[in-house]
Parts: structure tokens; C-alpha cells; sequence
């Protein structure tokens, strides 16, 4: 597919597009597009907030060093993401997809001091039982050489032809086996994150945003999650690696959490599980 490219002189507000996504959830405001979005979305030379970076590794409990960790450049693309979210044709609203699978690609390690080239895109608009989902592609380069991938798969619930597909039997809940550890979350957290990732959705930071689009309560990030998990097997990620990760269940806050690492022949096996019923908040996997 041909792509038109769009620059931008800097990162978008991620305020303002907060603001332009919550009127493009509402069903008065025009139709979303039914294809993939052709336009790409590009941002260059940018740097890493030293202070941001620091904050960043506090709350997700990752080692502050001069290589970034692998979760920490989406911190930086997702400004760029939403504004590709919130522009006119992209098939889904914003505020409302769950953002159901994350594969991120680190080709090498990423110093905190070189200047990053970003890029976003949208492709592979298909259905899914639960409904359709779309891959915004994300790439980081350093000047012509592609360091970091991230491929964020989003789902928008709707009936689809495969709706009726016959579904495997559910898991019953069963008492989960001994974590490598427990983690505890809770709004401070999660506002922390917020903060520092730009990730401000209603659904983590306020409870009335929370309850309007069906939780409880206000839930953690799934890429929070997907960060924090990662301290169990720090310093011991290959310098090139994939990192697959599958959201389960909401994390309800505050929550405890147990953490898994299980090593294998080829990497890990990590995941988040309900203390209690084991249910998985989140599987992944680093080859």
C-alpha cells in the first residue's frame, strides 16, 4: 500500500488528543472509516527526558541505566499512536478499543542520549470473534538504522462472521501455584504511570471515566503490566529480543498481583495471575 507521510516538528498533546478521542467515542460525532488508514506518521530527533526516564523506572520497578528498557520507547510513540487513533478514517474510536495484544522488537539495545526517529502506521484490519481488530505499527530508528518494532493490536467489540464460531470450554478457576513474587497497585500507581507515560485514558485515572465504559473500578495499564513483569528477569534479556505479550483480565485497583518467570530453551515464559483464582492478567513471552 502507498502511504502518504505526515511530519510533525514535535510530539502531539496528548491532552488534546484525550479530548478530540472522547468526542470521537460519541455516537452522534461522524462515521469511522472500514479500511486501514493509509497516512504514516513521523516525528524525528527525538530525545529522552532523563527525568521522565527516571520516573518511568521507579514506578514500573526497572533499572535506571543508560540503555533504555525494552517496554520504554512506547512511552514515546504513543502520542504519535493516538494522533494516528484520533485522525479522520481510522476505523475504531479511541476511547472504548481494548488494546488486546502488544508485540514489541528490540533489534538492539537503545542509548537514553541518541536521537529517535518515529514512525506509525496502521495495517491488517480483520475480524475476530469478539469483534475487529487493527495492528498500529510503531518503528524507532537511529538515523537510517531500525532499532525498536512494536506491533499494538486493538480490538473493537462487535458482532462479526466469526462471532458464532465455536469457542473453546473455559478454564475453571483454580488455586494458582506459589509466584516467583507478589506486587502490590494501587491508584498512586497507576497515576504515576500515567504521568510519566502520557497515558492518561479515563478508565486509569478516573472512576467515573471507569465506570462509564463498564469497569468497577479504575484498572491498571496493561502496558504498566507489561513493564513491571519484566523486573523479574532483569539482566538477564538478550540485547536483540522479542517481547510478546497477551492482556487478560482487567487489574481492578488496587489489586495484588502474582508474578511468574519460567525459563526455557529459548527465553521466557512470563505472566500475571489473580492471587487467588489464577486467572492470567497477562501472558508473555521473550524469545
Amino acid at each position: 500500500m502507498a502511504r502518504d507521510t505526515v511530519h510533525l516538528d514535535r510530539l502531539p498533546s496528548t491532552l488534546d488528543i484525550y479530548a478530540r478521542a472522547v468526542r470521537s467515542a460519541l455516537p452522534v460525532v461522524g462515521a469511522h472509516g472500514t479500511t486501514a488508514p493509509s497516512t504514516t506518521i513521523a516525528v524525528d530527533g527525538l530525545r529522552v527526558d532523563p527525568d521522565n526516564l527516571a520516573g518511568y523506572t521507579k514506578v514500573t520497578g526497572l533499572r535506571l541505566s543508560d540503555s533504555l528498557p525494552i517496554t520504554y520507547p512506547f512511552t514515546l510513540v504513543f502520542p504519535v499512536v493516538m494522533k494516528l487513533m484520533v485522525s479522520e478514517g481510522f476505523p475504531f474510536p479511541a476511547i472504548g478499543s481494548v488494546h488486546a495484544e502488544n508485540v514489541i522488537e528490540q533489534l538492539r539495545p537503545i542509548s537514553s542520549s541518541e536521537p529517535l526517529d518515529v514512525r506509525v502506521h496502521a495495517e491488517n484490519l480483520r475480524e475476530h470473534r469478539k469483534g475487529m481488530l487493527i495492528d498500529v505499527v510503531s518503528e524507532v530508528s537511529v538515523g537510517r538504522e531500525l532499532v525498536w518494532r512494536q506491533t499494538s493490536s486493538f480490538l473493537r467489540q462487535q458482532r462479526t462472521s466469526l462471532s458464532d464460531a465455536p469457542r473453546p470450554e473455559p478454564k475453571a478457576d483454580e488455586l494458582p501455584p506459589p509466584p516467583l513474587r507478589t506486587l502490590r497497585v494501587d491508584q498512586t500507581t497507576i497515576g504515576r504511570y500515567a504521568a510519566v507515560s502520557g497515558d492518561r485514558n479515563p478508565i486509569h485515572v478516573s472512576s467515573l471515566g471507569a465506570k462509564a465504559f463498564g469497569f468497577p473500578k479504575t484498572i491498571a495499564h496493561g502496558m504498566w503490566t507489561a513493564a513491571a513483569v519484566l523486573s523479574t528477569v532483569e539482566g538477564r534479556v538478550p540485547d536483540a529480543v522479542t517481547y510478546s505479550v497477551r492482556f487478560g483480565k482487567p487489574i481492578v485497583l488496587p489489586a495484588t498481583l502474582n508474578l511468574y518467570a519460567d525459563q526455557t530453551s529459548d527465553g521466557w515464559n512470563l505472566a500475571v495471575r489473580h492471587p487467588k483464582k489464577g486467572y492470567p492478567h497477562l501472558t508473555a513471552t521473550l524469545r
